[in-house]
């Protein structure tokens, strides 16, 4: 029994650890923009609507025999422009993170120590690009401590904040500008790639998978919704776009320290977990030469931002939003095929109607829509 409810617990330890990541830091800044109240309705909808394609996905993972990543299994069911297009977007999300990233770092380290965000982003991935080079496998491993660390961190922000907060910055409710926190909250709550590695946690009990899908995803929702909440109530119309920054900046020298150091080393973590990632998956998946799949993964991000595209919020929203979008479409579509061409009885059934597919394909698609739209 103990052996079982350890095991429940990882899985759900997995898909959090996947889930919260340097994303937080960026929630506040949007949500503030739409109202909090706007913010947290639009956070509420994103959430149960990852949570029902996360449920999807277990269902198509647990009909499946064969172990796969999400390509694997967008190639069984869909063909190969399946697979060419879930490639596509999670490829598209990586480095987009990894720019995302390159960015925040610059101006956290700006903040802590003074000087210019673009050359302390140089430095920053001068470093971390060499880390990635060597592959370091204490990266991969230290991931749930690290989400660990990041709870406990939130509740003391939480806690420290407290006496600081007005009120009055929480009470705005703009129904008009429910969209614009749309990409970034997307952004933060996508951990689908997880969903393997769940049902490995738990095999021979896989028919724990989906309360751990439930449970998994709730908690990020939780934590977002206690860090967005201090973060807004404290600065108000003075948040920045890496919330830690104008956290500090509001409440004094200790705070501006601990916050965004806190910052560094979750971007930095994410950092080099995704650059890790991409590099295995160029190395591994497409049989290239470890030069070569190193300089492919961290090339783009750096070309991308010395042209110029250095905006921490914008790059995390559309990455969200078109990235995450394409994803959840993309898990619908293989649902849909599942049922006719599963290799095993999945231990539950999530739903037997398109109904639920089309209205979350169509939020969506409005989301990507909007996006593009506003670029």
């Amino acid at each position: 029994m103990m052996k079982k409810k350890l095991e429940f617990f990882e899985a759900i330890a997995v898909l959090v650890g996947t889930i919260i990541g340097a994303g937080v830091l960026g929630i506040p800044y949007v949500v503030y923009q739409a109202g909090f109240l706007t913010g947290m309705a639009l956070m509420v909808v994103i959430t149960l609507a990852v949570m029902l394609v996360y449920l999807h996905l277990g269902e198509i993972v647990l009909s499946t025999k064969k172990k796969h990543q999400l390509t694997g299994y967008a190639e069984k069911y869909l063909g190969k422009w399946g697979k060419y297009l879930m490639f596509g977007s999670v490829v598209f999300g990586f480095y987009g993170a990894l720019l995302a990233y390159l960015i925040g770092e610059g101006e956290v380290l700006a903040a802590l120590t003074g000087g210019n965000p673009f050359v302390y982003s140089l430095i920053f991935f001068a470093f971390a690009s060499l880390l990635v080079y060597l592959g370091l496998r204490v990266i991969k491993e230290t991931e749930f401590l690290l989400t660990m660390v990041i709870l406990f961190i939130v509740v003391v922000i939480a806690f420290w904040g407290l006496k600081d907060l007005n009120w009055t910055n929480l009470l705005e409710f703009s129904p008009a500008k429910l969209l614009i926190p749309y990409g970034v909250i997307f952004f933060s709550i996508g951990g689908a790639s997880a969903m393997p590695q769940m049902r490995e946690v738990l095999a021979g009990k896989e028919k724990l998978l989906k309360k751990s899908i439930i449970i998994g995803t709730g908690i990020p929702f939780i934590v977002y919704l206690i860090f967005t909440f201090i973060v807004i109530g404290v600065t108000g119309a003075n948040v920045t776009e890496v919330a830690t920054i104008g956290l500090g900046q509001a409440m004094g020298r200790s705070m501006l320290i601990f916050a965004n150091l806190f910052a560094f080393f979750t971007m930095a973590t994410s950092f080099l977990t995704l650059g890790l990632a991409l590099k295995n998956t160029y190395q591994y998946d497409f049989k290239l030469k470890k030069n070569l799949a190193w300089l492919l993964t961290v090339s783009l991000p750096l070309i991308v931002f010395l042209l110029g595209l250095n905006n921490f919020v914008r790059v995390m929203g559309t990455v969200g939003a078109i990235g995450g979008g394409l994803e959840g479409m993309l898990i619908g579509l293989m649902y849909l095929r599942v049922k006719q061409n599963r290799d095993r009885q999945p231990e539950y059934e999530f739903s037997k109607s398109p109904f639920i597919i089309f209205l979350l394909s169509l939020i969506f698609m409005g989301g990507i829509i909007y996006t593009i739209w506003t670029l």
